[in-house]
């Protein structure tokens, strides 16, 4: 028995000698934590290391980013708690939708997530979550076992590991031995595109409602697993500014709860306290507001979560950079930042751990009965099914519950007159009844104005799903729930012929498109009709497709095997044409229904080129499409070959005499051109381009008078517009408008807008009173009052194509993706 006692008494000091022994970020690196970046490959290594060798620490791979690497977060917290995590996960998903829990079933940890690195270049966030995993798993530090005991803590050390490395690798390739703190040396000039976004060249910060990225996807199923009390994203800011942390500045969303508000207060003044000791600075309640729903900390906000964003200055500091100051700005002083902010932040959720728990679970019970909000139900529109599949796919992913259909009269504001009108409910139409538990999070997405206290924002000011997404909607304030779960498709009945004319394909969406591509890809021959037509009784728009089966037998034997193939796959229905004979419109013998060429796209992409911009075209082609896309350099534009690039689109960007008379020859052969945004302004006034910038004399511009120092920021609201919907005029008789509906909605974020063409077409034009939503001052509004805003301008056997407006923005402006694909596509 004494033996079996002191055996067990062995074991137990040297498993304790073993957790005490475990090794350090320098130990087990091999160099001092902020003497060098640490690869992302290696800080994977040593969290796993923790995991293997702690025995408070979990770890959860949820998946890889574009270019392969890992992703995963490490779970640590006291060890009773570690061996109840699932039971703990459990039961504060429960919590999470509104479930009535009272007595000791409603006491559990609070769960605070920890994320680092979502822009690849502010490269100290890794390496602060190395050390801090470290304290947490050693458990030596002064009050860290007691708040570990009611709090469960989630670190993710990398969010974007493809823009980390970028960058880390970058740096490595320029600095010398010693790193050199002058600021104007080559290791603190990232080059184009630079590692702040992923592998696409997109902001992961701006990404987490919309899920457009797979870094993004992967993370929030992750997220909605566990949906933590509170979620702290460490970012870096110019390494000249002080530390930033909450309480947040304004616009805060009016629907942000008081204990969202009180409660980041709480943790600003402990955070405080620390950096006062040590005497470093930082601001509050500046800069950095709580608005657009898409950001690290407004997306937990609005799923019931205390959301804050930390700011350490860095960008571009690299090792050691002297700032405006005269100090010096070490990758140890911010390492040291940003993990003082990070223990602080567990302390005061471990302390109010109870309050966090109670407040979350009443914040989910409340919305069930009591949403945000002055409207019970948003109603979408069956205009589009397509797009309207695309927006309840994103409901899903964000835990939005919706329905479909049914029959009623109803009153609601009409997103597209921005009236308060009747209207009926028909089987299709989505509805989002908002007495849910992601009720704050449907009110923001769906409201059609969004209140702002404060127009000076960090981001955009609206993004109202349904104009996002081109389809009408209507918000009430009666509360009503769908029919049924998924839409009713009623499949029309399709004239029998054993060897139809052709086959036509009404163009309404994305995957239209895709059905075109695989069958230019497989060698048929597609017609696009001009102008619209009617057959046996049936509408089909311009823009409609057809495959006539004589001209495309002779190439290709078992064409309708084909043709059924691609409807299998792509998801889509042919119907058949007995006959060239057309009810109303043009036959099918006419030129109005010329043969499609097959586009080969180039994108023209370098320094001069926005990378956001870029990437978005690039991660459409490749990730939506599934088309081929070839990235060329501004400098190889004037030798391009028409046979293997009639489509060349310039981003957004300033391109100087890149854009010049040397493409004229290659559009007059045939070559079609896209000039995005900025693009657009290093084309006027050259040859061949027939397009001017629109411009006002100074007294059509409303002017602030005699403005104060104190109000220098507002000086100039009158000419600003951070991101507002206007309605645009389309010209429906041109093909590419094909698909559309009535309007497009564009997120306009400058005052840039063109004379209209004299030669060619004004298929997208703005008139007086086109603003819909966001802030936009007067001044602007004026500027965009009347004007060209997409143009086509034919030339020679080629076109120029203008786009005064980012059509792909963030890939959640799902209305522009099928202007944008038509502009591919339909304009020979």
């Amino acid at each position: 028995m004494v033996k079996c006692l002191l055996f067990s008494f062995l074991l137990w000091c040297g498993w304790n000698i073993a957790e005490a022994q475990v090794k350090s970020p320098d130990e087990f690196l091999g160099y001092s934590l902020g003497s060098r970046f640490t690869s992302h490959n290696k800080a994977l290594e040593y969290f796993r290391y923790l995991g293997k060798m702690a025995k408070n620490v979990r770890l959860v791979n949820y998946g890889k980013s574009y270019e392969g690497r890992e992703l995963l977060v490490a779970v640590v917290s006291a060890k009773e708690n570690v061996d109840n995590l699932e039971q703990i996960r459990k039961h504060n998903l429960r919590l999470s939708r509104g479930e009535k829990i009272t007595g000791k079933a409603a006491k559990q940890p609070a769960i605070l997530w920890l994320s680092y690195n979502v822009h690849g270049n502010e490269a100290s966030s890794t390496e602060t979550a190395l050390k801090t995993l470290y304290v947490l798993a050693e458990g030596k530090l002064p009050g860290v076992q007691d708040w570990l005991k009611n709090t469960v803590v989630i670190i993710d050390p990398c969010l974007n590991p493809d823009g980390r490395e970028r960058y880390v690798n970058y740096f490595n390739s320029v600095s010398g031995t010693k790193p050199n703190p002058d600021p104007m040396a080559r290791e603190h000039m990232e080059p184009w595109p630079g590692g702040r976004s992923n592998h696409y060249y997109f902001d992961l910060n701006r990404d987490w409602a919309w899920q457009t990225q797979v870094e993004t996807q992967q993370r929030l199923v992750l997220y909605q697993d566990w949906m933590p009390q509170v979620h702290v994203d460490f970012h870096e800011q110019n390494y000249n500014e002080p530390y930033y942390f909450a309480p947040a500045a304004e616009p805060v969303h009016q629907d942000v709860t008081p204990w969202q508000r009180e409660f980041q207060v709480t943790v600003g003044k402990n955070n405080a306290k620390y950096f006062d000791r040590k005497g470093w600075q930082y601001f509050t309640k500046e800069q950095f507001d709580l608005l657009y729903p898409s950001y690290g900390d407004t997306y937990p906000l609005y799923n019931g979560a205390i959301g804050m964003t930390y700011e350490q200055g860095g960008i571009g500091a690299g090792l050691a950079v002297i700032t405006i100051d005269k100090d010096t700005l070490t990758l140890k002083d911010r390492i040291d930042h940003h993990f003082t902010t990070g223990i602080a932040t567990l302390e005061t959720v471990s302390k109010n751990a109870d309050k966090l728990v109670d407040e979350f679970r009443k914040y989910f019970e409340k919305a069930l009965v009591t949403p945000p909000g002055i409207f019970r139900t948003y109603v979408v529109k069956a205009q589009n099914l397509s797009r309207l599949k695309r927006l309840a796919e994103l409901l899903r992913k964000n835990h939005i519950d919706f329905a479909f259909g049914g029959s009623k009269e109803l009153n609601g504001y009409n997103y597209e007159t921005g009236k308060v009108e009747a209207f009926k409910v028909e089987r299709n139409d989505l509805i989002v009844n908002v007495e849910q538990p992601r009720a704050m999070l449907a009110n923001v997405l769906f409201e059609p104005q969004t209140a702002v206290s404060d127009s000076n924002t960090y981001d955009i000011t609206a993004w109202a799903l349904p104009y996002a997404y081109g389809l009408n909607a209507y918000a009430c304030k009666e509360s009503l729930k769908g029919a049924h779960p998924l839409p009713e498709i009623a499949v029309a009945a399709v004239a029998g012929a054993d060897k139809p004319y052709a086959w036509l394909l009404p163009w309404t969406s994305i995957e239209d498109a895709k059905a075109l591509i695989a069958l230019q890809k497989s060698g048929i021959k597609v017609r696009m009709a001009e102008e619209g037509f009617t057959i046996k009784g049936r509408t089909y728009p311009i823009g409609s497709l057809l495959i006539y089966r004589s001209e495309n037998e002779r190439l290709l034997k078992d064409l309708t095997f084909h043709i059924a193939s691609i409807e299998k796959t792509e998801k889509v229905m042919f119907e058949v044409a007995a006959g060239g004979f057309v009810d109303k419109g043009k036959d099918f013998g006419s030129s109005v229904y010329p043969i499609l060429n097959i586009p080969k796209v180039g994108i023209v992409a370098g320094s001069e080129s926005s990378a956001q911009s870029m990437g978005e075209i690039w991660h459409f082609f490749e990730q939506e499409l599934g088309y081929p896309l070839t990235i060329i350099s501004p400098d190889d534009i004037g030798a391009l070959d028409i046979n293997k690039i009639n489509t060349l689109i310039f981003p957004d960007g300033t391109y100087g005499d890149n854009i010049n008379e040397k493409l004229e020859d290659w559009i007059k052969i045939g070559g079609r051109l896209i000039l995005m945004e900025d693009a657009i302004l290093s084309a006027v006034g050259k040859k061949p381009f027939d397009v001017l910038k629109k411009e006002h004399l100074k007294d059509d511009l409303v002017i602030s008078n005699a403005p104060r120092f104190f109000s220098r920021k507002q000086a100039n609201l009158s000419n600003a517009i951070p991101g507002a919907i206007l309605k645009v005029e389309l010209d429906h008789s041109h093909p590419i408008t094909a698909g559309l509906g009535n309007y497009y909605y564009t997120l306009k974020t400058d005052d840039k807008l063109y004379e209209f063409l004299n030669k060619g077409w004004n298929v997208g034009v703005l008139k007086p009173g086109s603003y819909v939503a966001g802030i936009a001052g007067q001044g602007v509004l004026k500027k965009l009052g009347s004007g060209m805003l997409f143009g086509v301008q034919p030339e020679g056997k080629g076109t120029v194509i203008y786009f005064g407006t980012n059509l792909l923005f963030r890939s959640f402006w799902e209305h522009g993706k099928q202007l944008f694909t038509n502009a591919i596509f339909f304009v020979n």
